[in-house]
């Protein structure tokens, strides 16, 4: 495995690794791949790809937001992983934790959990719907990241009752976005969200557009949000 495509990559973004930090990128890889011969966890298998396009597109996230101040984090309908167990790889001061709704996957991000020796790392298994009406959950989050494919109005009714007053939600999207965005201001001024601020870019050595949207939390989130299983996708405020 030749990881100096992904070096030049990261370095585009500011961040270097230490070979603790590439061999545990390069297990969680071999991980991927052979989990995902027996469950589908992602259609990109290629290492280089895998490097740029789950990888280094996670860690695009210090383009908007500074990781040194942040302690806690959230990844909501994290999948395979992404993009909270790279920031973890990269940023290990930061307790994350991982909620999808899938068990199958938990399975899977706790091995890696275990196989990379990665402390404070939690897995959920279940829907935010449920978990962001918990207490010890709600409004605990200084960020929350999410690659989740949602609308924004949705998936903002999703994230940021987790998030507390201050924090922030970063939300991964491709570069053609606008019109979503702009939809989700009603939905976000409801939840206590505004957005802060909106990055668009192409990942490094690629033509792949990507925005980042950065929504700060300005008010707590009613209690009522987010509504029960099933209502934020079908009716997004």
């Amino acid at each position: 495995m030749d990881d100096r495509r992904f070096d030049q990559e990261l370095e585009t973004l500011g961040i270097r690794l230490t070979d603790v930090q590439k061999r545990q990128f390069d297990r969680y890889y071999e991980l991927l791949i052979e989990w995902n011969r027996v469950m589908n966890l992602t259609g990109i298998t290629e290492y280089d790809e895998v490097n740029l396009k789950h990888f280094t597109d996670s860690l695009t996230i210090v383009r908007i937001k500074e990781m040194k101040n942040i302690s806690t984090l959230i990844d909501v309908g994290t999948g395979a992983g992404f993009p909270g167990l790279p920031i973890k790889i990269a940023f290990p001061h930061i307790k994350v934790t991982l909620l999808d709704s899938l068990n199958k996957r938990i399975k899977f991000l706790n091995q890696i959990v275990e196989e990379l020796e990665l402390n404070d790392v939690v897995t959920l298994h279940g829907r935010a719907e449920d978990y962001a009406k918990k207490e010890e959950y709600r409004e605990q989050f200084d960020l929350c990241a999410s690659r989740a494919v949602a609308n924004l109005s949705t998936l903002s009714e999703y994230c940021l009752p987790f998030i507390k007053k201050g924090g922030c939600f970063v939300s991964y999207k491709s570069a053609d976005s606008d019109e979503e965005i702009k939809m989700s201001e009603k939905a976000l001024d409801i939840l206590g969200g505004k957005i802060e601020k909106i990055d668009k870019f192409t990942l490094p050595g690629s033509d792949m557009g990507r925005a980042l949207v950065m929504i700060e939390k300005v008010k707590n989130t009613p209690r009522k949000y987010p509504r029960k299983a099933g209502v934020p996708s079908k009716e997004p405020l």
